[in-house]
């Protein structure tokens, strides 16, 4: 046996068939421009967390014979994704010369019988039985939604006569011997079209939720002050307000920092919900009433801090009020309401409650006992039945931070915006999280998420994140991208996703490498974007994609000609000779801002404090000191052009006036000159006005 014994060597011909036969790409460009290849341990490292583990040329070979095979022992794939007003066909997989009818079975109960076309495939011996390939149409005229494609397979007489590939005939007389097999079917946008309402530009603001208190906030942003900045907004004329991600971090401290790493993506963080606020409060007894007061109390101080938010103590006041109120109980016909949020949120929401019982009880998942790991184990049925209450409360807080959330898209809309509040939709979720635990199928093991160097990350970038594993999302009908998308628009009126290139390809590292040595993955994109273009097609919501950083041409061409807004960054937007481009210029679909969450405010950038803690943590490479202009792009034509953008000399209140201390003198002038750019939307970041230079979320840290 021909085994491995140099990881060291570039991989062999037939390895890197067997990676791409998997969707592990073989060669990059680098951000140097230059042709790169992952070594063979990379791609064998990737492969055995695709389920492929393989030590010797001999079972290469084998694996080859098997990927090859694979799609022809079902007789059908289980999930087929399509665009509506675009037919297409979908192959059914038979022994060779049986018979198949094949009909959709539509989400409201209407059916569907397909038409046969031809299919010349030849057939193909697989486990000893030779099997063909029919092809039937999927009409254009199908309608989007999620349906069921159902073929009814029976076996073929002996003398009949039937052309190569064409296998369907009627079913036989005896029912006895006919398989039924099914496959899910999402019929998806062809083109996700923008709302009337938005007119040819839009604008709104950035804010950091977490950031944007008020005096009755508890120490950090919640619901109530989302609601009241998106009215006051809309007022303005805004038509949306773009915010972090409000994914779900641990029940207990500590509290993961970053909205970016979040445990799980479908639930909703309840630090968020504001007490006061829950009807029920109105109906407590003066001393519970005294127990919520008594508990603002303990961190009303900090809401007019600028120190860094304790999420930990802001919690701890909120919870203790939060019991108080959940004992006091409900009215019937709100008991029902929760009861019938529970329903709608089903097993995803149960799970979800189970695990924060657990961390309540045993801490963090690494702690638990062995019998608890494993979310389907008669243990853990056991610890749900004695955690029953806890698990109602944590069911609960869902119930109240929808609730609140709702309120806060509606008085958005009500202001005049023509999206309300645009959610954040991070890349991925903690390894110890809920999503992992719940369903540790979905994810691959062995490997993180991240990027690979850059210019602005010359180490390359590890977000400690396990990426989803394609095979399975397609075998669940992609249930955890759909069902996380759905839950996260119920409540806003646009999406924005994060690393949108993570729909076609991730940056998959094996444990024990460095993020330099990793491997992209490829995704099916047109399932994955079609999936959510499907979503926010129901939910009449727009799909803003930031495409920053590596990404082909042709997936921003792609993402365009499905409706999928793009991102343009003021400092990132540059003509051929490295001056600003100008605001004609920009591409019309895109979401065009002068910052991100992972830049700091214009202040800080112009003062270069990117730089300064990327090299406090040791971020970039020997060499990468040389000087701030090499982490950024050059400043010098962008601020000799600031005229050309409108901008101003001075951050002033009136002549004479001297800049705001701490800021440089432009960055006001920046904002205002982005009110002239192109793009369908063009966010404002609330916390820069003032001239605020510290960075709030450095990429590949847990900040916040």
């Amino acid at each position: 046996m021909n085994e491995f014994n140099d990881d060291l060597l570039p991989a062999s011909e037939s390895l890197k068939q067997l990676a791409e036969a998997y969707g592990v790409s073989t060669e990059y460009w680098d951000y140097h421009g230059n042709l790169a290849s992952p070594s063979s341990a990379t791609l064998r490292a990737v492969l055995a967390a695709l389920g492929v583990s393989i030590n010797s040329e001999e079972e290469i070979g084998r694996a080859l014979r098997e990927v090859e095979d694979a799609p022809w022992r079902q007789a059908l794939a289980p999930t087929v994704v399509t665009r509506g007003g675009v037919e297409s066909t979908v192959p059914v997989y038979v022994p060779d010369g049986a018979r198949v009818r094949v009909r959709v079975e539509l989400e409201n109960g209407d059916v569907r019988e397909l038409v046969q076309t031809e299919d010349w495939t030849v057939p193909r011996e697989v486990d000893g039985v030779k099997r063909g390939r029919a092809s039937f149409i999927l009409g254009a005229d199908l309608p989007l939604g999620w349906h069921r494609i159902i073929a009814e397979i029976s076996p073929g007489s002996t003398d009949q006569t039937v052309p190569q590939g064409a296998h369907a005939a009627p079913p036989a007389d005896d029912e006895a011997d006919t398989i039924t097999v099914t496959s899910a079917l999402a019929v998806t946008p062809n083109h996700l079209d923008l709302p009337e309402s938005l007119g040819d530009r839009g604008w709104g603001v950035m804010a950091q939720l977490y950031s944007t208190r008020s005096r009755g906030s508890w120490g950090t942003g919640d619901t109530d002050d989302l609601t009241e900045l998106a009215a006051f907004l809309g007022d303005q004329g805004a038509d949306f307000l773009l915010i972090n991600p409000l994914h779900a971090a641990e029940p207990v401290a500590p509290m993961t920092h970053s909205p970016y790493l979040p445990v799980t993506r479908r639930f909703v963080n309840p630090l968020y919900i504001r007490p006061e606020n829950i009807p029920e409060v109105a109906r407590l007894s003066g001393p519970k009433r005294s127990l919520v007061q008594w508990a603002f109390e303990e961190v009303k101080d900090s809401d007019l801090s600028a120190e860094p938010i304790d999420r930990d103590a802001v919690w701890k006041a909120k919870r203790e009020a939060l019991e108080v109120i959940f004992a006091a109980g409900r009215s019937y016909s709100r008991q029902r309401d929760f009861e019938r949020f529970r329903a709608e949120q089903g097993e995803g929401l149960e799970r979800f409650a189970l695990w924060s019982a657990l961390v309540e009880k045993h801490g963090s998942l690494e702690n638990w006992p062995a019998t608890l790991r494993e979310a389907d184990s008669a243990y853990v049925a056991n610890e749900a039945h004695q955690l029953a209450e806890r698990i109602d409360f944590f069911a609960w807080l869902q119930w109240i931070v929808d609730e609140q959330l709702a309120r806060a898209q509606a008085q958005a809309l009500a202001s005049g915006m023509a999206l309300g509040i645009m959610d954040d939709l991070a890349v991925g979720v903690h390894s110890q999280g809920a999503d992992v635990w719940s369903n540790p199928e979905a994810f691959a093991s062995g490997v993180t998420v991240g990027a690979p160097p850059d210019m602005y990350n010359q180490q390359g970038q590890n977000w400690s994140q396990p990426p989803w594993n394609p095979e399975y999302l397609a075998r669940s009908a992609y249930a955890p991208l759909r069902d996380m998308v759905r839950t996260v628009l119920r409540h806003a009126g646009a999406l924005r996703v994060d690393h949108v290139i993570g729909l076609f390809r991730l940056w998959w590292i094996p444990e024990g490498m460095g993020a330099d040595r990793g491997a992209y993955v490829r995704y099916d994109h047109e399932a994955m974007l079609g999936v959510v273009l499907l979503e926010a097609y129901r939910a009449g919501a727009v799909v803003i994609g930031e495409d920053l950083g590596t990404v082909e041409p042709w997936a921003r061409d792609y993402l365009a000609s499905r409706g999928v807004l793009g991102t343009s960054v003021l400092w990132f937007e540059k003509q051929h000779d490295g001056w600003p481009l100008q605001p004609q210029d920009y591409r019309r679909l895109a979401l065009s801002t002068v910052n991100t969450h992972d830049l700091p405010p214009t202040a800080g950038y112009l003062a270069d404090e990117h730089v300064e803690l990327r090299s406090a943590h040791r971020a970039g490479r020997a060499g990468a000191h040389r000087g701030p202009y090499r982490a950024r792009p050059d400043d010098g034509p962008a601020t000799r052009a600031r005229s050309a953008g409108g901008g101003p000399h001075r951050a002033s209140g009136g002549r004479g006036s001297a800049p705001l201390r701490g800021t440089h003198p432009l960055g006001p002038g920046r904002h205002r000159a982005g009110r002239r750019r192109g793009g369908t939307a063009r966010p404002e970041p609330a916390r820069y006005g003032p001239g605020v230079p510290q960075l709030e979320n450095p990429p590949g840290r847990w900040c916040g």
